[in-house]
């Protein structure tokens, strides 16, 4: 896996700065000694050696994806999480969590642990000190050990499954086949080609894709304004789940998706096919946080919950549902995913691509302002 090699280190943009000084101020009020006060309880050492305990009816706040994703959460994993560990889990699923965070600041953390899109996370962090070290906690998470090493890159993160980015495109409405990223600008898919809201990371990542194979680099604006532009008349999603309708309908003929989506509908017989972008590898990603300043008691239960989180049959249920590759290298690809072609292996991660989200968030006002306009027709 590579990262781009540009980043940037102008810090905090105007938006930035704005939720920072929230942060700060929650800070200062919380305490008058300063950050590091050792009589804190969250300054204290949590080491965790892999074996249950009775956490003696403790909560752990935890910001996971709402509806059939709890669902999913509470079913395979956290119901009996509760039971082993003597227990009780507060699942929010009111995304997005960076104002939370920021309303409470680093050391009043308003959930323990976090899944995330690495965009979000690292606005955060740039907001304050609010995450866990990955060396931490891969010293106290004993799954983390046979994760490949992908998912520590962030730094402040666990990614535990991810799925590569593609168009998905109807085999019976577009001839010939979509064989390239540049395809997307076909003449014949005026109108009915479509990405998504410029809050989206979806269409993020298509912007930075789009000014690296239209221009000099992903770094290159112009170009990818340009590629916006050229793409009009171009139908706009929220989410992928309302592209997936689209694309159903008939209403969109291609359109950025990443790879487990179009899975999903080819098992359900709809005409679809994906064209995995290979011009640039991004990927969609899944990634887990621990507060770096939760009490010991809720930090301890954390590591324990990110250790379930990793472990190889947890992720075999998550790739089989959600058509998720896993982070784990012991986990077994399901025939689901399997008959796709996906493995699991160092060979399936060769140039996969985490765009510099850095870069992105200190442009992010000028590239939403001017795609917006661009969108807007």
């Amino acid at each position: 896996m590579r990262k781009s090699k540009k980043t940037t280190t102008k810090g905090l943009n105007r938006r930035d700065l704005l939720k920072a000084g929230a942060a700060v101020g929650a800070v200062a009020a919380s305490t008058k000694f300063g950050l590091f006060n050792i009589n804190h309880a969250w300054s204290q050492d949590v080491h965790w050696d892999g074996q249950p305990f009775d956490a003696g009816g403790a909560s752990v706040i935890v910001g996971e994806w709402p509806g059939f994703w709890e669902e999913f959460v509470r079913t395979n994993m956290m119901n009996e999480f509760e039971k082993t560990y003597n227990c009780k889990i507060e699942y929010d699923g009111s995304w997005p969590w960076i104002a939370k965070f920021l309303a409470n600041g680093p050391q009043d953390p308003a959930y323990h642990t976090c899944n995330w899109n690495i965009k979000e996370m690292t606005q955060t962090a740039r907001a304050g000190d609010f995450f866990m070290p990955v060396d931490e906690i891969k010293a106290n998470v004993p799954n983390a050990a046979d994760c490949w090493d992908f998912a520590f890159e962030t730094g402040i993160g666990v990614t535990w499954a991810f799925g590569q980015y593609c168009y998905v495109w109807r085999d019976d409405l577009v001839d010939p086949p979509i064989t390239s990223f540049k395809d997307f600008w076909r003449d014949s898919l005026s109108g009915n080609r479509a990405s998504y809201i410029t809050s989206n990371s979806l269409q993020m990542t298509f912007f930075m894709v789009a000014s690296a194979v239209w221009g000099a680099d992903e770094f290159d604006m112009e170009a990818g304004f340009d590629a916006m532009r050229r793409a009009m008349p171009m139908k706009v999603s929220d989410f992928t789940g309302n592209m997936q309708t689209l694309v159903e309908r008939g209403e969109v003929h291609c359109g950025v998706q990443w790879e487990g989506e179009v899975y999903f509908q080819q098992d359900k017989d709809i005409p679809v096919q994906p064209y995995v972008w290979t011009e640039r590898k991004p990927i969609l990603t899944q990634t887990k946080t621990i507060s770096r300043y939760s009490d010991p008691m809720q930090k301890k239960l954390s590591l324990a919950l990110l250790n379930e989180t990793l472990e190889p049959s947890y992720l075999e249920k998550a790739a089989e549902v959600f058509y998720l590759r896993p982070a784990n290298s012991k986990a077994v690809i399901p025939p689901n995913l399997a008959a796709k072609g996906v493995v699991n292996a160092a060979s399936a991660l060769d140039g996969l691509w985490i765009p510099d989200w850095n870069w992105y968030i200190d442009n992010d006002d000028d590239i939403t302002e001017t795609v917006n306009e661009i969108l807007a027709g």
